[in-house]
C-alpha cells in the first residue's frame, strides 16, 4: 500500500508539469497568432477596406446576366501592393442607424439653395455667359436664386418623376447614354441597404434598346427595373445633342432631382461599386465632417496638366474650345496647386465617384460646375478647381487617394461600341507669352519641380 501511495504521488506532478507546459505553449501560440493577426489588420501594406466581422453583406447576386452581356467584360487592374493611407469601415448596424436619424433630423442639413426658374428653349441651362456665371460664384446672399439647370423639362415619365421625388433618405445614381457602357450590379450590400436606398440608372432610347436586345427589359413595360438599379429612360433627343453632356445631369443635378434626398453617391457606369453606400457616406462624409468627398487624380494635380492631356488623347474633339476656356480660367482667377490651397490637396479628381451631403454649399458647387460644363464642354476636371476656389461660401471637401477609390470600385472600359468620327478642329494646345495663361504656366513648372 505504501508503495502503491509514493508512485502514485511521484507522478502526479509529472503529469501537471506537462499540462502546465502544454497550457503555456497553446497561449504562447494563441498570443502570437492575436499579434500577427492584428499586425495584419493594421498594416499600412494592407489595401482592403475593413468593417465589423458582425456584418453581414449580401452575398448572392442580384441579377443574373445573360453570357451574351458580357457585363464584365474588360476589366482594369487597379490593384496596388502598398497603400500609403486606408481608412476603416464603422460597424455597419451603427452605420445604417446613425445615417437614418441624420435624414430624419433636418437640423442637420444647411438651408437649401433658391433656384433661377422659367423656361428657355434654347438649353436645358440657358448658357450664361461668363461674367453672368461667375456673378453667382459669391451666395453671401440666400436670397439671390442661383441658375441650376432645369430651363427646359427633364423629359422621363411621371410615375419615374414621384418615385425620385418620395426617395428621402440615400440614393445612388449612375446614367448611360449612347450604350456606352454596362449595367453592372453593386456588391458587399448590407442586409438592410436594398431596403432604405434608392439606386436609379439613367438611359436614353439608345441604351434602352440595348437592354432590350439582351432581353434584360421589355421596351413594353411602363417601368423598368434590372436587380438594385430602377431604370428611368430619358428622351435625350430633348436635350443636348452630346450623350456625355446628358450624361452631366445626373451627375451634378442630382439634388435638383432627388429634391428629398439628403445623401447621395455618383457612380460612373464604367465603375461597379463594391462597397456599402452607407459605409462609403459615413466613412468619407460624416465621419470627416465634408460637404463632399471625390477622388484625386492617379497622375495630375493641376488643372492645365488635364486640360492637356484631354487635348492630346483626344477626349474631347474640338481642342481650340479647350484652350478658350483655359483662358477664360486663367482670366478670371484659376491658379495652379500649391500648399496654399491646403486643405485642398490637389485641383483635378477622378470624378467617377462621387459622394455628397446635399447641403448649401455642395448644391451649390454642382450647381456652378454644371453651369460650367454646359458653356464649355462636359470634362467636369477642368471646371473643378475653378469653381472650388472661386466660390463663397467655401466648400468643405475631402479629397481621398485614389487607391482608396480602387478597393470601394471596379473600373472597366467602355463598351467597345464604334462611335461616330468627329473632326479634330486642332492637333496643338499652345500657350504662347501673350496668353492668359503664361503666369500660370510659370508657376505651375515651379510648382511641379518642388512637388517631385
Amino acid at each position: 500500500m505504501g508503495k502503491a501511495t509514493s508512485s502514485s504521488s511521484t507522478t502526479t506532478p509529472v503529469a501537471l508539469f506537462f499540462q502546465t507546459k502544454l497550457l503555456c505553449f497553446s497561449l504562447l501560440y494563441l498570443l502570437t497568432t492575436l499579434f500577427l493577426a492584428l499586425y495584419h489588420y493594421l498594416s499600412p501594406t494592407q489595401c482592403l477596406f475593413r468593417s465589423s466581422p458582425f456584418d453581414h453583406p449580401l452575398q448572392t447576386p442580384l441579377f443574373t446576366y445573360p453570357s451574351s452581356y458580357g457585363e464584365h467584360k474588360y476589366a482594369l487592374t487597379t490593384h496596388r501592393s502598398v497603400c500609403n493611407s486606408s481608412i476603416i469601415f464603422s460597424d455597419y448596424r451603427r452605420v445604417f442607424k446613425e445615417i437614418q436619424e441624420l435624414c430624419k433630423n433636418s437640423s442637420a442639413f444647411t438651408l437649401v439653395l433658391r433656384y433661377m426658374q422659367g423656361k428657355n428653349s434654347g438649353s436645358f441651362g440657358a448658357n450664361f455667359s461668363t461674367q453672368k456665371r461667375i456673378s453667382y460664384f459669391d451666395h453671401s446672399n440666400d436670397n439671390v436664386e442661383v441658375p441650376c439647370g432645369f430651363f427646359k423639362e427633364f423629359p422621363i415619365t411621371t410615375s419615374d418623376r414621384i418615385a425620385m421625388e418620395i426617395c428621402s433618405g440615400v440614393v445612388v445614381v449612375s446614367a448611360i447614354f449612347n450604350n456606352h457602357d454596362k449595367i453592372r450590379q453593386p456588391r458587399g450590400l448590407g442586409s438592410k441597404t436594398l431596403d432604405t436606398v434608392c439606386f436609379f440608372m439613367f438611359v436614353d432610347e439608345a441604351t434602352l434598346k440595348g437592354l432590350d436586345y439582351h432581353q434584360l427589359i421589355s421596351t413594353k413595360s411602363n417601368e423598368y427595373r434590372i436587380g438594385a438599379w430602377r431604370i428611368v429612360k430619358v428622351s435625350s433627343n430633348e436635350l443636348y445633342d452630346n450623350p456625355a453632356m446628358n450624361g452631366v445631369i445626373p451627375k451634378y443635378l442630382v439634388h435638383r432631382l432627388f429634391p428629398n434626398s439628403k445623401f447621395s453617391v455618383w457612380i460612373d457606369a464604367k465603375l461597379q461599386l463594391t462597397s456599402d453606400p452607407l459605409l462609403l457616406i459615413h466613412s468619407l462624409v460624416v465621419s470627416e465632417n465634408v460637404d463632399m468627398a471625390i477622388s484625386q487624380h492617379p497622375f495630375f494635380i493641376h488643372t492645365m496638366e488635364e486640360a492637356m492631356a484631354t487635348a492630346r488623347w483626344k477626349k474631347w474633339w474640338d481642342v481650340e474650345s479647350l484652350q478658350t476656356q483655359m483662358e477664360t480660367y486663367c482670366e478670371n482667377g484659376l491658379q495652379p496647386w500649391t500648399s496654399n490651397k491646403l486643405p485642398y490637396p490637389s485641383d483635378v479628381p477622378d470624378s467617377g465617384l462621387i459622394v455628397r451631403k446635399h447641403g448649401l454649399r455642395s448644391n451649390l458647387f454642382s450647381c456652378l460646375v454644371f453651369n460650367e460644363l454646359e458653356a464649355f464642354n462636359p470634362r467636369d476636371q477642368l471646371a473643378f478647381a475653378y469653381v472650388r476656389d472661386g466660390m463663397t461660401p467655401k466648400l468643405k471637401l475631402n479629397m481621398f487617394d485614389v487607391e482608396v477609390f480602387e478597393q470601394v470600385a471596379m473600373e472597366y472600359r467602355h463598351s467597345l461600341n464604334k462611335l461616330p468620327k468627329r473632326m479634330i478642329k486642332s492637333h496643338h494646345f499652345l500657350v504662347n507669352s501673350t496668353s492668359s495663361c503664361s503666369n500660370y504656366l510659370s508657376k505651375m513648372w515651379t510648382t511641379t519641380q518642388s512637388y517631385y
